[in-house]
């Protein structure tokens, strides 16, 4: 079954190369992250979350969340919101902008969002979650462009009704699934559970992706076994780890994990990701949005944390840049190959909601569905 993963999946009109995906996170998968994480194995991203609020189109963040600038094919959009009117309306007018199949959330947890009755909450409305799934599919039906939608297993433990949503969101055309194995209860906290993934993937005829802890080659095997799933979605494993993509396809192909990379190679990844990056950005907002990236690919290496310290007083691109490589450089003298396990640390609970806080920080919309 595992080989599965590793031939393409049908969304739509859209045929996937593979079947591993790059979780969307707020303030992660944007278009340069997206495009590295396609680039090293992912067969799939999403992007950040897109409001559904028209008054906020026009703003930068948003314009920023919806650059799909020479992205590989096929661009899918995340939308959110509470309006089932709104939503069609975001639906269309992301389309318009190149969005070739439209993801809806109700898997983000922040309060924020929450509190507002989008995200997540709106598992605790299904008539209302319902309405959203029909306009935004209505919406989209007349362009060819497929629906999907990323969820929870439920509010809390006491009231999860991933599976009788599923149904309907299946009914109401839905093309495919992804369920975080985890309540919003629960936020980022304990262990992801997967029974209710496999009683979802049971339930509809439709593709269900897993989602939640996956951070490791055997994880990904494992959580296949336990769900029964068509594709899974990684997010926090990702990051600062972008090539975690093509070590589960060639665990799954081979049964070996492969060595870890040469460090020269991850460097130049790194600094290719930080020029996109820049472009995006610009110089202010791109030196600081880079620094968690930085932070993220050496925080498991020698010298990593006393590294990200210093990083994090830089103030230009050029000097930003130029610490990356040297830290490479210098890394390389001992280490051909990245000094990381297969078991190296990863961001604990606080790193993976760092896109819920990233959202709370934010306006409501612009949450995180991880």
């Amino acid at each position: 079954m595992s080989s599965t993963l590793l031939t393409p999946l049908r969304v739509g009109p859209h045929l996937l190369p593979n079947r591993l995906f790059v979780a969307p996170m707020a303030g992660v998968t944007d278009r340069p992250f997206r495009q590295l994480c396609k680039q090293l194995g992912a067969g799939y991203a999403v992007s950040e979350m897109v409001t559904s609020r028209k008054d906020l189109w026009k703003t930068l963040k948003t314009s920023r969340r919806a650059n799909h600038e020479g992205e590989t094919a096929p661009i899918a959009v995340q939308i959110a919101g509470t309006d089932a009117a709104m939503m069609a309306e975001a639906a269309a007018y992301n389309i318009e902008r190149g969005a070739q199949i439209i993801d809806i959330n109700m898997g983000c947890p922040a309060k924020k969002v929450c509190n507002k009755w989008a995200g997540s909450a709106l598992m605790q409305d299904e008539p209302l979650a319902l309405e959203i799934i029909e306009a935004v599919v209505a919406a989209c039906l007349p362009h060819g462009v497929p629906t999907t939608l990323k969820m929870r297993t439920g509010w809390s433990a006491e009231h999860k009704n991933a599976e009788r949503i599923a149904r309907a969101a299946e009914s109401a055309g839905i093309a495919m699934l992804t369920v975080h194995g985890r309540t919003r209860e629960q936020g980022y906290k304990g262990q992801a559970e997967y029974d209710t993934i496999a009683a979802v993937k049971a339930a509809v005829q439709i593709p269900v992706v897993a989602n939640g802890d996956i951070t490791s080659a055997d994880k990904a095997r494992e959580v296949l076994r336990l769900t029964g799933a068509d594709a899974l979605m990684i997010g926090r494993a990702a990051q600062g780890r972008p090539w975690i993509f093509g070590d589960i396809a060639h665990f799954l192909a081979t049964g070996e994990h492969r060595a870890a990379p040469m460090t020269a190679q991850v460097q130049r990844w790194l600094l290719d990701h930080l020029e996109d990056h820049y472009g995006l950005y610009g110089e202010f907002a791109g030196v600081r949005t880079a620094r968690k990236h930085i932070g993220w690919a050496v925080r498991a290496l020698p010298g990593g944390e006393a590294f990200r310290a210093r990083m994090n007083l830089l103030e230009t691109c050029a000097d930003q840049v130029r610490a990356v490589q040297d830290y490479f450089e210098q890394l390389a003298v001992d280490h051909d190959r990245l000094p990381l396990s297969h078991d190296a640390a990863l961001p604990g609970d606080d790193a993976e909601s760092t896109d819920a806080s990233e959202a709370e920080a934010a306006h409501p919309a612009a949450c995180f569905a991880h």
